[in-house]
């Protein structure tokens, strides 16, 4: 018995599944192979915060049941909690302090059979699009260690880039699965608001912009996921209609001829590599010669207006969850990356009416791409404007840091919003990955599809913003461009893992 790396990396999450069904495999020689691939790769990427190998071969050496009975999995290391383990957030206090609950989402992993080994690394509260906390250090991309996996799943997606497990745990509230998707060549999908349950302990996050999810190597594995994870909580603020028929039953045929509107500029008016531009046009072209009608075409919405809304809301939740994490630790001020003290600051500045005109003005941008979707089945859009940039770009400025640092301290939060650090903040955030927040802002499914490599081997991902329930179409389409261009055989250059477990 036993199996090699090479055997363990040939198998998506369903065909490892099938391995410990048929007896070809066990639970516990699955969890050593990716053991082992993490502990050959970890000195390289950095993608696993916390360690739970004891724990996890104790569970393995259990019975095990459901769809993914016996696969080795890995949660993010945000809104995923464990009872009686720590959640660190990308934070240091956090990460020393149990919590009370289990979240919905890993107990239907549990229930569903995964082997738990770790916590994937975040950036503090997944408020960036990086994966650089100071908590742990910088995760790196398989790809090219020298740069960025993308955020806040970075943790996850290394991971399943680097093949230490076929699929991981992520969170997307502004782009954070897709986005690390699409920089490390994985298939992404971001549930529509509602259809994944975000308890127990909060009813929705982000006024339900901010989803749980999974990274990828297949399509089928998310379809598969979804189905474990799909369905209302009791707890939850609303109930979503289910799918008509299992989420994985999507994947097998290919969707009917779609209408698709292409657009290549990017919302915020700043530059697109060329190279993003074209994966999302050779995406264009391939659908057309799969029978579909692609045209150029966007949502009529102000993306400046847009983002500026997203980010004042967004600041306003970083605060709440630094308030909320020192009253959990009691921890202080200072104990939190500066970067964050600043969006803290200023969401603590806003005043309610101007939050609440704020939010209220996302349904506009909602109804603008509902009016879209009228003569669109889909979005079509680079995911990122940019391939995966290096690791320390967007660190702020010596003499940024400390004028940050006496505003703070003089607690003048308004100041820090009229000055120029809100454009910098902005500019980290959302200028390298423009496309994503739309889908968050309007509570859209939306995928990113990881067809395209730059000329010096970057993945680079597109997206796809669909209708309210249209997750089924989304994955239906993935799956059928899976088929027609494949990338799962594609791997980094890595160490070698042992040729046996």
């Amino acid at each position: 018995m036993g199996i090699t790396w090479d055997e363990y990396r040939e198998h998506d999450a369903v065909g490892l599944a099938e391995l410990v069904k048929s007896g070809a495999v066990s639970p516990v020689e699955l969890l050593e192979a990716a053991i082992a691939r993490a502990d050959v790769v970890e000195p390289t990427i950095n993608a696993i915060r916390h360690r739970l190998d004891d724990d996890a071969r104790a569970r393995a050496r259990s019975p095990l049941s459901g769809p993914f009975a016996g696969v080795p999995f890995l949660i993010k290391d945000l809104g995923q909690h464990l009872a009686g383990l720590p959640t660190g957030s990308g934070n240091r206090p956090l990460a020393r302090f149990p919590r009370p609950e289990t979240s919905t989402v890993v107990q239907r992993w549990l229930d569903a059979g995964l082997v738990v080994f770790g916590r994937t690394t975040t950036p503090e509260f997944g408020a960036r699009a990086i994966t650089e906390p100071v908590a742990g250090g910088p995760t790196r991309n398989p790809w090219d260690p020298s740069r960025t996996p993308g955020g806040s799943s970075g943790g996850s997606a290394a991971a399943v880039a680097a093949g230490v497990v076929p699929v991981a745990g992520g969170n997307d509230g502004g782009g954070s699965i897709r986005i690390p998707a699409a920089a490390c060549g994985l298939f992404g999908l971001k549930p529509g608001r509602g259809v994944v349950p975000s308890g127990p302990e909060v009813d929705e996050v982000f006024h339900g912009a901010a989803v749980q999810g999974v990274l990828s190597r297949t399509v089928r594995d998310s379809a598969a996921m979804l189905d474990v994870l799909a369905g209302s909580a009791p707890e939850g603020p609303y109930r979503v209609a289910p799918a008509e028929r299992p989420y994985a039953d999507a994947v097998v045929d290919d969707p009917r001829p779609l209408r698709i509107g292409l657009t290549t500029v990017s919302p915020l008016g700043g530059p697109v590599d060329p190279q993003a531009a074209a994966a999302a046009r050779d995406a264009g072209e391939l659908l057309t010669g799969l029978g579909h009608v692609v045209e150029e075409s966007a949502p009529d919405i102000d993306g400046q207006r847009l983002a500026t809304d997203f980010l004042t809301a967004w600041f306003a939740m970083v605060a709440a969850e630094v308030t909320a994490a020192r009253e959990f630790t009691g921890c202080a001020e200072g104990d939190f990356e500066i970067e964050t003290r600043m969006m803290a600051a200023i969401g603590r500045s806003l005043s309610a009416p101007e939050y609440l005109a704020t939010q209220s003005r996302w349904h506009q941008h909602t109804r603008a791409l509902a009016a879209f979707h009228e003569r669109y089945d889909m979005l079509l859009t680079p995911t990122m404007a940019r391939p995966a940039w290096p690791i320390g770009e967007f660190d702020l400025a010596l003499p940024v840091r400390l004028a940050a640092r006496g505003l703070l301290a003089a607690r003048i939060g308004g100041v820090l919003g009229r000055m120029n650090l809100v454009e910098k903040l902005a500019v980290a955030n959302l200028e390298p990955a423009p496309f994503t927040q739309l889908a968050n802002v309007t509570g859209r499914p939306a995928s990113s599809v990881p067809l395209y490599r730059t000329s010096s081997g970057l993945p680079l991902g597109i997206q796809f913003v669909g209708r309210p329930g249209s997750e089924p179409e989304l994955l239906a389409l993935a799956a059928q461009l899976e088929r027609a261009q494949p990338w799962a055989h594609l791997w980094p250059s890595l160490p070698d893992s042992p040729s046996a477990t």
